[in-house]
């Protein structure tokens, strides 16, 4: 009996000591680790602008909906998850004070150099500081330079422009449209005839346009509602030696040059006409983006060659010691007569854009017709820089004075020029474009082509 007792004890008493233990939830490393379903995720840093690849416009020109490089993106930033902060453990010794150590004040952020922005006193053109404030203060200039024949090589003045568009006039032969505002050489050509492109590139930069004459048709264009307003400067609306600067060299002529390669231009004489037509306004052209530090991911791009049908072609190759690409016109160097210095740019841009002949703009019969280059909306680009380039896309945003060209990736990122001087090459297909990471033999090719007779221009009727 007693054994009985003793036993009933020990299981009251176990029975009563289960009801109390602790029956909550734990708190612990299982319950702070897991992340509940409203924890925002890290998100990526891409600009906030960047959008799909340019689309087909209102206007019939766009492109691309697939297949279309992009520029970079920035890295994701990963938010750390929280932990637990250990409670400090008093000790009977004192703390020492712990002196805060100053911080470096964050640099601001740069003002961006481009596309639809520039700094103050910043040139749009070459994403560098106007040299003066007459160069600030005046307009930029469009001056038409014959390329073509040979004979008109060395040109003058081409050194000093910011910008040169070199395209084809007709039959795979190239003129240049250099435009200036930077500096001022003086004597610049020979100066050549204004061709329909020159009605784009002049809304694009809002410039004046000196040009030696055009066929009748054009002119018409030229001094048309909607785009004549006092920017023209040509002897074929009077402008003569004296008060403009349009004057030829004779001693050219006792060389036996034809007349039409004989026109020169004084570009201070130039912007002087101008200011007393009221029509020197300082105005700015947006487009361009700049950057000391080029795009990530470029390909080497250490030789250029551009043929035009084997009528004209022009190469460019990297001089690593100066950080800028050099000219070669027919495999020889290209020079400039003000200075004998080779032509050089910071940036090669060669831009693909549709070619249409236009005879409707001439009456029926007529031997001559113009090429409508049509450089609106947006088509494929190389930009080449210190020895590299990268492959994205021109845009042409509208038709609007003062909306220039644009160069971007397919997701709208601008490609960066390197601040300085741009030779933009238009070309009808990248089929005549060859980028090499090796530099041809210059001195070996042009002894070659020096035994070698010149092409004959392809017959395309056209004017001067």
């Amino acid at each position: 009996m007693r054994n009985f007792v003793l036993t009933l004890a020990l299981v009251l008493f176990m029975l009563v000591g289960l009801a109390q233990v602790d029956t909550q939830p734990v708190n612990g490393q299982f319950i702070t680790n897991t992340p509940s379903s409203s924890t925002a995720q890290p998100t990526s840093g891409a600009p906030g602008d960047a959008t799909a690849a340019p689309t087909q416009s209102s206007s019939g020109g766009g492109l691309f909906a697939t297949n279309t490089p992009e520029g970079p993106t920035n890295t994701p930033t990963l938010v750390p998850s929280a932990t637990l902060t250990p409670t400090a453990t008093e000790t009977a010794s004192n703390t020492p004070t712990i002196t805060p150590t100053p911080t470096d004040t964050p640099s601001p952020t740069p003002t961006p150099v481009g596309p639809y922005s520039y700094p103050e006193g910043v040139n749009p053109l070459t994403g560098l500081p106007y040299p003066d404030e007459a160069a600030q203060s005046r307009r930029n200039m469009i001056v038409k330079i014959s390329n073509y024949p040979p004979i008109v090589r060395p040109q003058y003045g081409i050194n000093s422009a910011d910008i040169v568009y070199e395209y084809e006039a007709e039959g795979g032969v190239t003129r240049f449209a250099a435009i200036f505002r930077s500096q001022s050489p003086g004597r610049v050509g020979s100066i050549r005839s204004g061709r329909l492109m020159d009605m784009e590139l002049s809304t694009m930069y809002r410039a004046l346009l000196a040009y030696s004459g055009t066929s009748e048709p054009i002119q018409q264009l030229f001094l048309g509602e909607g785009f004549f307003d006092y920017q023209l400067l040509s002897p074929s609306i009077g402008h003569g030696c004296e008060d403009t600067g349009f004057c030829r060299d004779e001693s050219l002529r006792e060389k036996g040059y034809p007349f039409e390669h004989t026109l020169f231009g004084d570009t201070d004489k130039m912007w002087e006409t101008a200011t007393r037509q009221g029509a020197n306004t300082g105005w700015q052209a947006r487009g361009f983006a700049f950057s000391d530090t080029p795009n990530p991911d470029g390909s080497p791009a250490e030789d250029i060659f551009i043929n035009w049908y084997g009528q004209t072609d022009a190469r460019w190759q990297y001089d690593e010691a100066t950080g800028r690409y050099l000219r070669y016109t027919d495999s020889v160097p290209h020079l400039d007569a003000a200075t004998g210095e080779q032509l050089w740019v910071d940036n090669v841009v060669v831009i693909v854009v549709p070619h249409e002949r236009r005879p409707d703009l001439f009456p029926p019969g007529a031997s001559y017709e113009s090429l409508e280059i049509q450089l609106w909306d947006q088509n494929y680009a190389y930009v080449a820089r210190d020895g590299e380039f990268w492959q994205g896309f021109w845009r042409r945003e509208n038709r609007e004075p003062g909306t220039a060209l644009q160069l971007l990736y397919g997701n709208n990122i601008p490609i960066m020029l390197k601040p300085g001087r741009t030779w933009i090459e238009v070309v009808r297909g990248f089929g005549d474009v060859t980028i090499s990471e090796q530099q041809a033999d210059m001195v070996a090719t042009a002894t070659i082509m020096a035994q070698t007779p010149s092409p004959t221009p392809i017959d395309l009727p056209s004017h001067d």
